[in-house]
């Protein structure tokens, strides 16, 4: 049985570090763990243009501790209205890495999201000439489609249309959760790639019921059947270059997320390394842990491998209840269970 595992230091594909206070407090725990983190644009005005994303860039490094070696990603968030110059400036000024596209009303503060593809093609365009990859929160928002089949319909009606039109585009098909979005990626061409979350790993959408409401177990998208965890799991360690790591950590504050209408997302920053391992050694595939947490991502955004090393053995420890950091209070993914991989070098 292997005890001790090494490879080259992750980076997160997808993560949310918030602004402000919140910032201050979740960013260290990512950059404790990762090289480097795209970073989403859904603040409180979302940041639409390079100028808002190079001074959110300076914001995150002033939350990270002295001394990380930590590189924040800066995404776009596209609006009906987005400028495509400006976006192209600031992806060859180094500003921007990608562009989200959140469909309006999707998620969390994705109110100024998009309405309609339609509206942003000569956009999409652009980022296919200049090779800017697009991120993709894929899911439909109409009220008369169920809840748990918003990503299949997405697939359908707006992403399959999307890829023929744009067969250039390089496009994450972000936080996958179902077995239809794997049957998509691998049936897709090399341009296609998507991210796993560990949370999707773990549950199903059981989770938020298990006697009675689990807030903390809410996100968007929603946790689906089980048939669908296990395509995840299949997916995340088989070992593809279509598959990598982006947590999705979403953190708020506790109170938030315990209300009559608590918030979506989950907090798994804190061991995210440590979750994602456990589920390798679940299906036997500790040996490809590797490449889905450093060299799949790197590899399909062009960006070098990183050089530093981490190394997680198997030794058991008890996640806390909740975190108390920087004047926040919050309930990390896995609260109170046994992990039984530490990281021991970062």
């Amino acid at each position: 049985m292997t005890e001790t595992i090494t490879i080259r230091r992750p980076d997160d594909w997808h993560v949310h570090l918030r602004d402000g206070a919140m910032l201050e407090a979740v960013a260290p725990f990512t950059a404790r763990q990762f090289g480097r983190a795209i970073v989403m644009p859904n603040l409180s005005p979302p940041v639409t243009s390079a100028a808002s994303a190079a001074a959110y860039r300076e914001r995150i490094m002033a939350a990270v501790p002295d001394g990380s070696d930590f590189t924040p990603l800066m995404t776009c968030y596209l609006t009906d209205d987005a400028d495509a110059d400006d976006l192209a400036a600031g992806h060859a000024a180094g500003i921007f890495t990608a562009a989200k596209l959140y469909p309006a009303n999707a998620t969390t503060n994705s109110a100024h999201g998009v309405t309609d593809v339609a509206h942003i093609m000569p956009v999409l365009e652009r980022m296919q000439d200049i090779g800017m990859p697009l991120l993709v929160h894929g899911e439909v928002t109409d009220g008369e489609i169920d809840i748990f089949d918003r990503e299949a319909v997405f697939i359908e009606r707006i992403l399959e249309k999307l890829i023929a039109a744009l067969p250039g585009l390089k496009v994450v098909f972000e936080h996958i959760t179902t077995e239809q979005a794997v049957q998509f990626v691998d049936s897709a061409g090399p341009n296609i790639a998507a991210t796993i979350t560990p949370h999707h790993l773990h549950i199903n959408r059981n989770a938020m019921f298990v006697g009675g409401i689990r807030p903390h177990a809410y996100c968007l998208p929603v946790a689906k059947r089980e048939q669908h965890r296990l395509a995840l799991r299949t997916a995340a360690t088989s070992g593809s270059p279509k598959y990598f790591l982006g947590t999705d950590s979403a953190p708020h504050e506790i109170d938030a997320k315990e209300s009559a209408c608590g918030c979506a997302g989950i907090f798994n920053a804190p061991y995210a390394l440590e979750s994602y391992a456990t589920v390798f050694d679940e299906e036997g595939a500790l040996d490809r842990l590797e490449g889905f947490a450093s060299l799949h991502g790197a590899n399909f955004y062009g960006l070098p491998i990183n050089e530093a090393m981490v190394s997680l053995q198997r030794s058991e420890f008890q996640v806390p209840d909740d975190i108390e950091t920087a004047g926040s209070r919050l309930v990390p993914f896995h609260a109170g269970a046994i992990m039984k991989w530490q990281i021991v070098q970062s």
